[in-house]
């Protein structure tokens, strides 16, 4: 058996990383659709409460919205580098610091997927007990819970991701934002 050539294994993660980048991106998009639902759902109830008209389950479907945006929107903040991380903290650590963002990261990928696994297993029984949202909306509560369990398998694959990025490669590949005070 050959070893696989090294320009193939190459130009494959390359292709890998292009389909987890887009998927990051795909996210990103569906999160600021639902943000702009949001935007919608409020435009709507607000101009059914000056018509005198009502506009049943309308906090309800903004709050799914709200949440879809949150949880879509969370592998792709991460591939940005929006998320909150202590670099003071891995600074200090100097040539520690790798060890420490592996041990960050495979703790967050392993906590999100916990976290997905519930969110889906909650979404499943939501859908098997047939329940329903207790506002005037009457939702089956499985539709807008799949956006949550969705948002979440995809930020554990994004952590998973950077894990495996910061194993092999020593850096993660997350977009550090240069900080506004520092000089040129």
């Amino acid at each position: 058996m050959t070893a696989p050539d090294p320009g193939s294994v190459a130009r494959a993660l390359w292709a890998l990383r292009r389909i987890l980048d887009g998927l990051y991106l795909a996210g990103g998009l569906v999160g600021a659709a639902f943000l702009v639902a949001i935007l919608v759902l409020v435009v709507m109830q607000m101009a059914a409460r000056w018509t005198g008209h009502v506009f049943p389950g309308g906090p309800d479907y903004a709050g799914y919205a709200m949440a879809g945006a949150s949880f879509f929107a969370l592998a792709h903040a991460l591939n940005r580098g929006a998320h909150i991380r202590v670099t003071l903290v891995l600074n200090a650590l100097g040539r520690w610091r790798h060890l420490a963002e592996i041990w960050c990261y495979g703790v967050a990928a392993v906590t999100a997927f916990f976290f997905a696994r519930y969110a889906v297993k909650t979404n499943i029984w939501s859908y098997r007990l047939n329940d329903v949202s207790q506002g005037q909306d009457a939702t089956p509560l499985w539709i807008p819970q799949l956006a949550m369990s969705a948002g979440a398998c995809l930020f554990a694959l994004a952590l998973a991701d950077q894990f495996v990025r910061v194993l092999l490669t020593r850096h993660g590949g997350v977009e550090d934002p240069e900080p506004a005070d520092r000089g040129g």
